[in-house]
């Protein structure tokens, strides 16, 4: 058992951004329990529990790459059963090329082709981003 004296006016431990980090990565492993880390690091639970919130809320968002899942085989096999042509002459094969299927999570989906407007697009997306 260590027991560490402290003298003059400061009573408090100072912790650096390393050291909460460290900490804080500890509790995260697989099967790690906060109060054992703390207590092998002499911190009280509750000073690491607030050190995970914080770690929490000042994570910035990194723009990520999002898994891609390519469908050229399900669109040949959707053509095959589909009419050759619309009311409008235009065919709906031509329709389904360069389809793009964007996840935004919470069962939130939106689906385009090859020929969508851009600039609608952006705006669409820029408004779904807010919410």
């Amino acid at each position: 058992m260590r027991v560490e004296v402290l003298g003059g006016l400061e009573r408090r431990r100072r912790w650096s951004q390393d050291d909460k980090a460290r900490i804080v990565e500890e509790t995260l492993a697989p099967g790690a329990k906060v109060t054992a880390v703390a207590r092998r690091n002499g911190v009280a639970a509750s000073l690491v529990f607030t050190w995970r919130r914080q770690a929490r809320t000042s994570e910035q968002v990194v723009p990520s790459f999002a898994p891609v899942h390519i469908a050229a085989t399900e669109a040949e096999e959707t053509s095959k059963l589909l009419p050759a042509g619309d009311s409008r002459g235009r065919s709906v094969v031509a329709a389904r090329i360069g389809l793009i299927e964007i996840d935004l999570g919470n069962r939130r989906r939106i689906r385009v082709d090859a020929h969508v407007d851009r600039e609608a697009l952006a705006r669409v997306l820029d408004v779904l981003e807010r919410r």
